[in-house]
């Protein structure tokens, strides 16, 4: 499964705590990240990173290119939670609305991204299998797997 993993300045470290939490589990699966939230994962982790932009330089649009072509599976977006000047910010709300088009698992907080990863780790996300054209059952089905 492809996991993306953003997080805002303020939920870095709660991020980071996260995933060594449930390092085992995300060792198993393919991991993209906005610039700095990668660096300090895979600095606390260990894990292999694929890191984008940062996301004021376009991380997050890569992002949301990504889930566009449903080439992500699951995304887990820790956001700032106080408002900024009138609390709208245009790249969140697409980058939330295309995963609502698209079908694809968001977490939000480290609550809804608990369950996420326990229901990735006992199958129950297996069905984004079908629908991510990268994952490796597609890829076996076009033979680019032997």
């Amino acid at each position: 499964m492809d996991i993306a993993l953003i997080a805002d300045d303020t939920k870095k470290e709660l991020m980071t705590q996260f995933c060594i939490a449930y390092c085992g589990i995300l060792s198993k699966h393919h991991i993209c990240a906005t610039s700095t939230t990668g660096k300090y994962v895979s600095e606390a982790t260990g894990l292999e990173i694929e890191k984008l932009l940062a996301g004021e330089h376009g991380g997050e649009q890569q992002i949301s290119s990504r889930i566009s072509y449903n080439e992500i599976d699951v995304l887990l977006y820790f956001r700032n939670t106080t408002p900024d000047g009138d609390g709208w910010n245009e790249t969140e709300y697409n980058l939330l609305r295309l995963c609502d088009v698209h079908n694809v698992p968001v977490a939000t907080n480290i609550a809804t991204a608990e369950i996420l990863i326990c229901a990735l780790d006992r199958g129950d996300l297996d069905w984004r299998e079908i629908v991510n054209p990268r994952s490796d059952y597609n890829r076996r089905r076009r033979g680019v797997i032997a």
